[in-house]
């Protein structure tokens, strides 16, 4: 096992979490610049349907099709299932995912399962998308994945590190960026705080929202701290 006396690579890790997490809030925080992030964005939203849609699995629920839009939306359509599962599955497994991704990033191998993992996860979404854009979304990640894999099997070049790490990221400050667009800053209806207040309504969907944010926060932060510890 590790210690927590840190090292130039432990700083390194701290640094590129922290400067990636700066760099993704300040980029989705600025009009019109925030576009430069939206083809990765939209692959963390398939990642968080990928959520709902195996919690579906799981509660024996049937998949309908899984929907990622141009406006930073994405729906799962499901028949059965129990909902207080499947409802809190999306932002949960945006952070477990994400978690997992940036405990893995300091060891070669291991990135290299857990991004195999990753494109396993998409691959389930390819085939229960219902438009266009997810289908080409996750052709294209599918395809960059695989460059950067090879190209660290066959170079020193850690292209593949710096990706996973930088997903794992994204993952996790997702739910807190949408949590922030669905109920401050556009007050959606229909959002997963909302739909989950409902289900268990003993927290109103604001209470739900910084609940599963504070979360994202958390296992980002113990990601990171394990990551140090173990490797």
């Amino acid at each position: 096992m590790g210690s927590f006396d840190l090292t130039s690579s432990d700083y390194i890790l701290i640094g590129l979490l922290c400067g990636f997490a700066v760099v993704i809030l300040v980029l989705n925080c600025i009009p019109g610049v925030r576009v430069v992030l939206l083809p990765l964005k939209l692959i963390v939203i398939a990642l968080h349907e990928f959520g709902h849609a195996s919690a579906g699995v799981a509660t024996c629920a049937k998949i309908e099709g899984i929907e990622v839009n141009p406006d930073e939306g994405g729906v799962t359509r499901m028949r059965g299932g129990i909902s207080w599962i499947t409802l809190p599955a999306g932002y949960l497994g945006s952070n477990l995912w994400g978690a997992l991704m940036i405990f893995l990033s300091p060891n070669e191998i291991a990135v290299q399962i857990v991004s195999g993992f990753l494109c396993a996860a998409l691959i389930a979404v390819l085939f229960w998308a219902d438009n266009w854009l997810p289908r080409f979304l996750v052709l294209i990640f599918l395809a960059a994945m695989a460059g950067f894999w090879a190209l660290q099997i066959l170079t020193s070049f850690m292209g593949l590190t710096y990706a996973v790490l930088f997903m794992g990221v994204f993952s996790c400050l997702y739910s807190i960026m949408d949590i922030y667009d669905d109920l401050v800053r556009r007050k959606v209806n229909e959002s997963d705080a909302s739909l989950f207040a409902k289900e268990c309504p003993c927290c109103p969907s604001q209470g739900w929202g910084v609940i599963w944010a504070l979360f994202s926060i958390a296992v980002m932060i113990g990601a990171c701290v394990g990551a140090v510890y173990v490797w």
